[in-house]
């Protein structure tokens, strides 16, 4: 797990929604959310960006942080 930048929206009722998050020195734009949940990590979120690559953000209310798990078989997320 590692932290990152993300820009994201918070809706009226508090749901973040990300927008764009910087990974490995490189920009990424959300084009579409998924799955979440939450546990002691904060809440996680499935995020699919262009050319269909999975990336699992983890927000850390607690913290104000996010973080990103690569996701996938071989961890390959990018």
């Amino acid at each position: 797990m590692e932290r990152i930048s993300v820009t994201a929206r918070f809706d009226e009722n508090g749901k973040v929604s990300p927008l764009n998050f910087s990974w490995q020195g490189r920009a990424y734009l959300v084009d579409s959310t998924g799955r979440r949940w939450k546990d002691e990590l904060g809440e996680h979120i499935l995020t699919m960006a262009p050319g269909g690559r999975v990336f699992e953000l983890i927000y850390n209310p607690g913290e104000g942080a996010w973080y990103l798990k690569p996701v996938g078989p071989g961890k390959a997320a990018a």
